[in-house]
């Protein structure tokens, strides 16, 4: 089995001593915090260290005692029980009285104080995660910064910017070092922590959930119990589809990988059988499988909410810089592994109940002056990774599963999903081609609701200048992202005007009611939703979670979708408001609001099935790449779908004026395009 310690031997042994240290001192603050302060303004402060430094002494404890065969030897309810303390703090019925929560933090020290010391706490409520891995040299890092802050508050008055310094002060650094270690976790396959578990575990013994190190609920453990006792073969013919996918996608777009083998495999605990089936083909095809850290149950997402911004203590100019210098150093050092990195599958998992979030004025807001370091922070990271690792020379696939939330008839749910997911790739490709073939003669699309909808968009197309030879839609089977089949572009934004209206959204995991938005030459110009009495508590949440960091966005792709089995099949199951974007998107035209889907790739030349360029890969906006970066891209995509039976008419545009109906009244009308609507009728 991998050892960590061997792994990080060499960091370890440099900071030994100071490692020791620190717990030597920490010992020292969690006798002192114990007793009451000589100030009497410390006596909440001392309440908050005295939990954190026991953290850190009972993770060292830990740190100790962890082996490879520590999941495989003590009780599994033992294990289950360890596994919920570490998470019990951010679960919903403990979240409000806990430091984790901005909001109760603020009562506690009052504003500024309040999110400065819960943004603190979260640098040690996952301080676990190191023990777990034998990372001491950062254990000593945290132990070092903890020390400090104590000291700080211990020896000055509580004054807010100086206690701001000292709290941030680790985080205002970024080290190249710190850069490297995470290139390394991502890209090295000697570090195999999550690979020898999914690979050696024993699958029917579901203490090994337990060593991944993120929470693990009952569902995750009905989930694994579910998937070991699934057929073999449904699931090899799944494993196989699904690394077909991935070689798909280096065919259709004409990519490249040149020696480049590495593939990062995601995917969800409790998932196993289907992922340890995935790295077998992935093997016999000559790649190799670097197992990131599985995404554990869902604990608390008003948790993750309430921090999406915490950044903004520390977030300017010189952040940005720092940053983007530290982890051009750190890419070069580790350019050795980058350049084997040929793309990512995710095996993802759906079902959650929709997250309604509490906009809450305790949490930390970015500032109007520090969204453009935010966008210039992420323009730049990405220009270094496309560096090492360009998207002419990756692929990807996405593929989703239900999870046993989704209802009391999760295993009929999940045979469903896996007959859509298997669906015929080239039979729906020849179909599409029929719908690609009337929207190339056309100049725009036309989009109308129905039945209460009051979409009504046009779409402007680009101009092919050989229809002959090119199209302007990309006809996508079940290469990169699985289930079959849509079509899509990326319009042009100029002439592209309307309005967008979904009753009911699910965009980014969160809810939102009567969703509208207006386009102005493909740029969104105004927008409402009714998820709160006060309207301008709705443009604000819009403002916040769709459009950020942005002021606007432009439409950065349209798409029709063509799978109506997953749709009757959805409503068959009334999960419709569960399914995740990746199946939703099929069910439907669908808008995406942000980048194009060619986004860093626009120069790469791509062809579909029969041939024709597909030479719709740029709009106005990102044109501006070839002038500045930061203008080109908003590094957001937000696909957002209008169900089949929301459609009154879906219609190519002619230039003459003439409309030819692709789909009218939520059916496929198109010649040819008919036996889509099977399933409705089925």
């Amino acid at each position: 089995m991998f050892q960590p310690k061997k792994y990080f031997q060499a960091e370890n042994a440099a900071c030994l001593a100071s490692y020791r240290e620190t717990l030597r001192q920490i010992k020292k603050i969690h006798r002192a915090t114990s007793r009451k302060p000589g100030r009497s303004e410390l006596r909440e402060y001392y309440k908050l260290f005295q939990l954190i430094s026991g953290l850190i002494l009972e993770a060292a404890q830990r740190e100790k005692i962890l082996s490879p065969k520590y999941f495989s030897t003590h009780p599994y309810e033992e294990l289950r029980d360890e596994n919920r303390r570490l998470f019990q703090d951010i679960l919903p019925e403990n979240y409000e009285t806990s430091y984790a929560s901005p909001s109760y933090c603020v009562k506690i020290f009052g504003d500024g104080f309040g999110q400065l010391m819960s943004f603190f706490y979260l640098r040690y409520r996952g301080y676990h995660y190191y023990a777990r891995l034998h990372q001491k040299f950062l254990m000593e890092k945290y132990n070092r910064a903890f020390i400090e802050v104590f000291q700080h508050i211990e020896k000055n008055p509580l004054d807010y910017p100086s206690l701001k310094e000292a709290v941030t002060a680790e985080a205002r650094k970024p080290r190249s070092e710190d850069h490297g270690l995470q290139i390394r976790q991502d890209f090295d396959p000697a570090f195999a922590y999550y690979a020898d578990i999914l690979m050696k575990a024993d699958l029917s013994d579901l203490r090994y959930l337990f060593g991944y190190g993120c929470y693990i609920s009952d569902r995750e453990i009905r989930a694994a119990k579910f998937l070991a006792a699934y057929p073999r073969d449904r699931i090899k013919r799944l494993a196989r589809q699904i690394v077909a996918s991935f070689l798909q996608g280096f065919l259709r777009d004409n990519k490249e990988r040149g020696v480049r083998n590495a593939v990062i495999l995601m995917y969800p605990a409790g998932y196993e059988a289907i992922a340890r089936q995935v790295v077998r083909e992935l093997k016999k095809s000559g790649f190799q499988a670097l197992v990131a850290q599985p995404r554990g149950g869902r604990v608390n997402e008003q948790y993750a909410y309430d921090h999406r911004f915490d950044e903004a203590l520390f977030l300017d100019e010189g952040y940005v810089a720092d940053t983007v210098a530290a982890y051009a150093q750190a890419a070069q050092a580790h350019s050795h592994l980058l350049e084997r990195y040929c793309g990512v599958i995710f095996l993802e998992k759906f079902g959650e109940p929709p997250f309604m979030p509490q906009d809450k004025p305790e949490s930390l807001k970015y500032s109007p002056e520090q969204l453009p370091y935010r966008q210039r922070l992420a323009t730049e990271v990405t220009a270094i990774h496309e560096r090492y690792c360009p998207r002419r020379n990756t692929s990807f696939t996405i593929i989703s599963f239900p999870a046993p939330e989704i209802g009391d008839n999760f295993e009929q749910i999940f045979e469903d999903i896996v007959r859509i997911n298997l669906l015929d790739s080239k039979k729906h490709s020849r179909l599409q081609a029929k719908i690609i073939s009337v929207l190339d003669r056309a100049e725009a699309v036309l989009i109308e609701g129905r039945n209460g909808n009051r979409t009504r968009m046009l779409v402007n197309l680009h101009q092919l200048a050989d229809p002959k030879k090119q199209s302007n839609f990309v006809n996508c089977g079940a290469d990169v992202n699985i289930p079959v089949g849509e079509v899509f572009t990326s319009p042009r934004l100029a002439g592209t005007n309307g309005t967008l209206h979904i009753d009911q959204a699910f965009l980014k995991r969160l809810k939102f009611k009567d969703l509208e938005l207006e386009f102005r030459d493909g740029y969104i110009s105004d927008y409402r939703c009714a998820n709160f009495p006060d309207p301008g508590q709705n443009r604000k949440y819009i403002e916040e979670n769709l459009l950020f960091p942005h002021k606007t966005l432009p439409l950065g792709e349209f798409a029709i979708g063509t799978n109506t089995l997953a749709y009757v099949l959805a409503r068959k199951h009334g999960i419709m408001e569960l399914l995740p974007v990746l199946i939703i998107e099929k069910m439907g035209p669908h808008f995406a609001i942000g980048d194009t889907c060619f986004a860093r790739e626009e120069d790469h030349v791509i062809f579909n099935p029969d041939g024709k360029e597909v030479v719709a890969r740029e709009n106005e906006k990102t044109c501006l790449r070839h002038q500045d970066p930061n203008q080109a891209y908003t590094h957001v995509h937000t696909d957002i779908t209008l169900p089949y039976e929301s459609i009154g008419r879906i219609a190519a545009v002619y230039p003459n004026g003439r409309r030819m109906d692709i789909i009218r009244d939520g059916r496929f009308v198109l010649k040819g395009t008919e036996v889509l609507n099977r399933p409705f009728d089925d």
